[in-house]
């Protein structure tokens, strides 16, 4: 069995996508998309980066990045 090597990075980074659009709370156009897990499993989410109000939230994949066969059946 081949050992996993240590990352070369030392955090982790989550790439955020911005999107169009403005924050109905602080009327904010920074706003991204990205995934987040929390005790409902992950979920794609859209947040502004001023306020952190969640401008639009929708269920993910409960593996995150990562696909089961049996999904794809």
């Amino acid at each position: 069995m081949r050992p996993f090597l240590r990352p070369l990075q030392e955090f982790l980074v989550v790439e955020r996508v911005t999107v169009e659009g403005t924050c109905p709370q602080c009327e904010s156009g920074d706003l991204k998309q990205y995934p987040v897990v929390s005790e409902g499993g992950w979920w794609m989410v859209t947040k502004c980066q001023n306020c952190l109000h969640s401008v639009e939230r929708e269920r993910w994949s409960r593996m995150g990045s990562m696909s089961l066969l049996s999904e794809q059946l």
